[in-house]
């Protein structure tokens, strides 16, 4: 069974049938203007296993090569995190090499901004910025003395020509092939030019690219290591730009050389990059470059099933990071995000993570981003930490927030325990909290759910507690913590004749004023160790001494 690509002249890729989903194939100008680009070759997909990985453990070399156009997206970060596993798994190398060669978008800011994220992920890189190595530059900017020796090299062997089209010429081929309904290839007249045409040209100063002279009707084969065989025919490519003419080159013709010279061994990438592959394999066959093993991965969707993108909901690294996510929890979902081990297990380490990973368990299948399931797996990251560093993580995110003055308060700790099992985010305390500091008893009692409580003689309940708060019993309880607590409560249950809900909840709503919240027994003790000056917005905070206040006009109210 086989799968063709075929170019549709607006540049997309028409699947004919379902197995290649999310191929692309654009159009894009390159030189500036004077030269066009076709970002694809008919493809043809067998269903047939994936590669088997042998290679030596010593000779693994992954990169991962990031545009610095931007911010550090999910589907980057899962592509770095995929080789970055391998490498760690089989002892080899994981390489960063940044690919800006797009000047007019590339900045300094965003690599800084990438590499930050890179290393707040965990995923530190033996080669490359900052690190150094023995295939630097790691910057493509910094290598163009490189590309243009291969390019004169491709020259002299009559492997690549330079082209002289305008802007209006191209445009014309394109029109043509359009209206033929023919693959919008390059059909110029440069690749058979004599060399008197050539120096002609060069002599009147007329702005040129280079081209690589692609063989004709010849087929080329990968054996993907997540897709199967792959299958390219060079006729529907046409002869392509390696170098601009303002001397940038190529996105194709540089990555190939740079995989080549710095020994990647695999290549594994976003199925986006699948067009991309002939056109590389053509630059490692001519220059005598053996090509690495190649995979690509699909595609990450929206809830949706639609392309994940900012719009959509697609956020940096850097955004997740802000938004209070661990880093732990951010590589264990990324790394379900087209790969499992086989079983049911979906929360691990990283170093559990770098045990179970291989490059055969990666699927086919798009997957969707959750970010729903991404907070739940945050929350059991959360819950997984030594209790003192969870409880420092929550108090410091109540500071910053100003919910609390000082995170070191015994009140902030004690605080922080109270919403510790029930958060998956540490923003989420900062909702929790306050409402657990005030005491909301006139909306609760007038709520449709409080009906059955007042029924069963919530007043009963209300009196006995003023009378304990009275006697310094109730204060006498709070002091003495949880087991206080619960022997008081205890009493009460055997004087009135209650057990259950019948005790628990009108007593929950006598003290803290809410039919919900954590354990009466542990949020009184809680809240008797604010100090006067704990709780930033002194309004929202009502001590114990209050709150029996407001509850005894509310059962004046009712006697009357």
């Amino acid at each position: 069974m086989a799968t063709n690509i075929g170019i549709l002249s607006s540049g997309r890729m028409l699947v004919k049938s379902g197995m290649l989903s999310h191929q692309q194939a654009c159009l894009r100008q390159v030189c500036g203007k004077r030269c066009l680009v076709v970002r694809a070759a008919v493809a043809t997909q067998e269903a047939e296993a994936p590669a088997k990985l042998t290679a030596s453990s010593s000779k693994v070399k992954v990169r991962f090569a990031p545009s610095p156009t931007g911010n550090l997206h999910v589907g980057g970060a899962r592509t770095a995190l995929f080789n970055w596993l391998y490498a760690r798994k089989v002892g080899g190398k994981f390489v960063l090499r940044v690919e800006d060669t797009d000047t007019a978008r590339s900045t300094r800011a965003s690599e800084e901004a990438m590499k930050q994220d890179l290393k707040w992920l965990g995923l530190n890189w033996d080669e490359g910025p900052d690190v150094g190595g023995d295939n630097g530059p790691y910057r493509q900017s910094e290598r163009s003395k490189i590309y243009k020796q291969y390019v004169d090299r491709l020259v002299a062997e009559g492997k690549a020509y330079p082209c002289f089209c305008t802007d209006e010429e191209l445009e014309a081929m394109k029109a043509e092939a359009e209206a033929k309904k023919l693959p919008p290839i390059y059909r110029g007249k440069w690749p058979s030019a004599s060399k008197e045409e050539v120096d002609a040209e060069m002599a009147k100063g007329t702005p040129y690219c280079y081209r690589f002279r692609v063989p004709s009707n010849k087929e080329y084969t990968i054996n993907d290591m997540v897709r199967g065989k792959v299958t390219w025919n060079t006729d529907s490519l046409g002869d392509f730009v390696i170098l601009r003419s303002n001397g940038l080159p190529v996105y194709n013709f540089c990555v190939a050389i740079d995989d080549a010279l710095m020994g990647i061994s695999h290549v594994l990438r976003a199925e986006e990059h699948l067009p991309n592959t002939l056109r590389q394999l053509l630059v490692y066959e001519a220059l005598g470059f053996t090509p690495p093993a190649f995979g690509h991965m699909s595609l990450i969707l929206a809830p949706d099933k639609s392309k994940l993108s900012k719009r959509r909901g697609a956020t940096s690294v850097g955004d997740f990071k802000a938004q209070g996510y661990l880093a732990p929890a951010m590589v264990n979902y990324l790394s379900l995000l087209g790969w499992n081990d086989g079983t049911e297990k979906e929360i691990y380490t990283v170093d559990e993570l770098t045990d179970a990973f291989s490059l055969e368990r990666i699927t086919k299948s798009a997957a969707v981003f959750d970010k729903v399931k991404l907070s739940w797996m945050n929350g059991q990251h959360l819950r997984s930490l030594p209790e003192d560093e969870l409880v420092q993580l929550i108090t410091s995110s109540l500071a910053s927030a100003n919910v609390i003055a000082d995170a070191s308060s015994p009140f902030a700790a004690a605080i922080a325990g109270l919403v510790k099992g029930s958060i998956d985010m540490l923003s989420d305390a900062v909702e929790q909290v306050p409402p657990l500091l005030g005491y909301p008893l006139q909306d609760t009692v007038q709520s449709e759910e409080f009906k059955s409580i007042a029924d069963d003689n919530f007043v009963e309940v209300a009196q006995t507690v003023l009378t304990a708060h009275d006697s310094g019993d109730l204060a006498a309880a709070v002091a003495a913590g949880h087991d206080g607590y619960k022997k008081w409560v205890n009493s009460i249950g055997k004087a009135q004749k209650r057990k259950g809900k019948r005790l628990f909840m009108p007593l929950r709503i006598a003290l803290t004023g809410r039919m919900q919240g954590p354990d009466v027994g542990d949020l009184l003790p809680a809240l008797a160790l604010e100090s006067g000056s704990d709780v930033v917005d002194r309004s929202s905070f009502v001590p114990l001494s209050q709150r029996m206040e407001a509850l005894r006009a509310w059962v004046g109210s009712q006697q009357q």
